[in-house]
């Protein structure tokens, strides 16, 4: 058996981001960019108010009682050519041009307006509720560099630039497959006969993650179906996942037929891990799509997308932080195991507690058979080798979903 991490490193040695496009910068949200992008206009590009109020000379108006005469009134999308000048303030909204004359300006809340004059019972600063050129951006300034998430606000800003598109790395194309005689979609179970959750559940897990998932069916325990599978996988898709067929059984022809199409690029693992021993991961030389042949058991193959197959594809996308959060959690449950020379990866709920601490509260039910069990869970507690844990030890996790993390 190698370890978790010797697996994960094998995986990752071979792979690059793949190829950047240019995407629709509407259609960005969530890619990694691909090149540096300058800022060619300042933000904001003119002098404007960052209030509905008055526009005004600050040296005008006093600590007590202040009037000035309305000469004018302006919009955003307008502008206005009447100086303020001594003794005069002009109605303006939020965003429009600061008229000339003005340098700052009183919000409508601190003023009362009376017979066409505005009266100000406070002092104002020179800049007040006023937003300068370039503030936020300067011309030149880098807005993006390679690596760099796609984030709303990003997106934002760089549509104020006038950019339409952006130069990124793809989100990569996953092929899921399941292998098994015995797998049926629906109708009536024949003696023996289950049905598919595999592959629904990566194909959701692909979905949730900000891939694209590619539905490739169900394919029967036989080499040549599983050769013309992968053959045809790997023209479409940018990674390829199976499940089933890389255990030691009589029927486990995956590991054989990836070893056939790749050669040495293709490895048969047994990883100190449970669930999820067996594993199987090849990389097409021709065009670098890798293959990951997860074990069969449904709570096996989450746990090995979770370690091998997820890093893998955010590489893939151009990911700087590849890896969920692992982060120190304290059991408030005992959980039992037996030394076996195996990391043990179990799931669990966790939350945030008074203490301002991730407690697990629970475990699921064990069994690498048992989905329904892990549904709720949030995360993956990591326990090492070598006796049981008990209630109140700290433990690793990595956390699965952070939506339900909040305080008790």
């Amino acid at each position: 058996m190698i370890g978790a991490d010797e697996a994960r490193s094998y995986v990752l040695a071979g792979l690059s981001p793949l190829a950047p496009l240019e995407h629709p910068l509407a259609a960005s949200i969530g890619l990694v960019a691909a090149s540096t992008v300058t800022a060619r206009e300042p933000a904001p590009s003119f002098t404007n108010s960052a209030m509905d109020g008055f526009a005004l000379r600050a040296n005008d108006v006093t600590a007590s009682e202040t009037r000035l005469r309305i000469v004018d009134s302006v919009f955003a999308g307008e502008s206005s050519n009447v100086v303020v000048g001594r003794g005069e303030a002009t109605r303006i909204m939020t965003g429009a041009p600061l008229p000339p004359g003005a340098d700052s300006v009183c919000p409508r809340e601190d003023a009362v307006v009376e017979d066409g004059h505005v009266v100000i019972h406070h002092a104002v600063a020179v800049g007040d509720s006023v937003r300068h050129v370039g503030e936020d951006i300067t011309v030149g300034q880098t807005l993006v560099e390679p690596g760099d998430v796609i984030t709303p606000a990003l997106l934002g800003a760089l549509a104020a630039q006038g950019l339409t598109s952006i130069n990124a790395h793809p989100v990569p194309r996953v092929g899921v497959l399941s292998t098994g005689n015995e797998l049926v979609e629906s109708g009536p179970l024949r003696a023996g006969q289950i049905r598919d959750s595999n592959r629904p559940t990566l194909l959701a897990a692909l979905a949730r993650s900000g891939f694209s998932p590619v539905d490739l069916g169900t394919v029967r325990d036989a080499k040549e179906d599983l050769r013309a599978a992968f053959d045809a996988a790997r023209a479409t898709c940018d990674a390829v996942i199976s499940t089933g067929g890389v255990s030691a059984g009589d029927a486990d022809f995956v590991k054989v037929v990836l070893a056939e199409l790749f050669g040495e690029r293709a490895r048969s693992m047994q990883v100190a891990i449970r669930p999820g021993k067996p594993f199987t991961f090849a990389l097409d030389a021709a065009n670098a799509t890798p293959f990951f042949g997860l074990a069969g058991n449904p709570v096996s193959t989450l746990v090995g997308f979770e370690l091998f197959v997820r890093p893998a594809l955010r590489r893939l996308a151009g990911q700087r932080d590849i890896d969920r959060p692992i982060v120190p959690m304290v059991l408030d449950c005992d959980l039992t195991r037996q030394p076996d020379g195996k990391l043990h990866l179990v799931h669990g709920i966790c939350r945030v507690h008074d203490d301002g601490r991730l407690h697990v509260e629970s475990l699921a039910r064990r069994g690498s058979h048992l989905l329904f069990a892990i549904a709720q869970a949030n995360c993956l507690v990591m326990a090492p080798d070598g006796p049981s844990l008990a209630a109140g030890e700290s433990v690793r996790a990595l956390v699965l979903e952070d939506d339900h993390l909040n305080a008790v």
